[in-house]
């Protein structure tokens, strides 16, 4: 039995929750989200909030029991408050701009500069004294994140001087140097 499956998903007021067969509609303040259940799942709209139940008992159907709570849950998250991942740029000479509306200019130690297109749904801000902080909000919790680790791979912090792309507040691990 899945302990995050068995709650039921309350709806809270100013979201519109839409359940039709498999597939699921939140409307909010901040835009409109959707996801399609797994086959092995039945969600119904109660009047307690939104249900999530597995149709059999086979191992699939449990562990998608789970993960399709935690996306409706996502649903209603994303349109009532949205998701924010901030990057950090550590590094002399390394700094980001945005060129236009739908791309980031990041210069990070290459011969050239990275245009990393942003996809739609999805706003990026270069804040900061030196423009090293990279700030990606949106609605779509998946699709935040995936921005963000995409530019974070251009340059991942490296352990010896700790230069690269690092989300804030993250740790590297940092190692000596060779001695002689």
């Amino acid at each position: 039995m899945s302990r995050i499956g068995k709650k039921p998903v309350t709806v809270p007021s100013g979201v519109t929750a839409t359940v039709t067969g498999q597939l699921i509609k939140m409307k909010g303040p901040k835009g409109e989200l959707s996801f399609k259940a797994p086959e092995e799942i039945k969600v119904e709209k109660t009047a307690t909030g939104i249900t999530v139940n597995p149709t059999d008992e086979t191992k699939r159907a449990r562990s998608m029991w789970g993960m399709a709570r935690t996306n409706v849950v996502n649903l209603i998250d994303g349109v009532t408050k949205g998701y924010t991942h901030t990057l950090e740029i550590q590094g002399v000479g390394y700094r980001a701009a945005m060129k236009g509306k739908n791309q980031l200019q990041l210069q990070i130690g290459f011969s050239h500069d990275v245009v990393h297109p942003i996809p739609a749904g999805v706003e990026v801000l270069v804040a900061g004294a030196k423009q090293e902080i990279i700030t990606v909000s949106g609605i779509d919790k998946r699709l935040v994140g995936q921005v963000a680790a995409d530019i974070r791979a251009y340059r991942p912090p490296e352990p010896y001087q700790g230069k690269g792309i690092r989300y804030k507040g993250e740790y590297v691990h940092r190692k000596e140097g060779k001695k002689k």
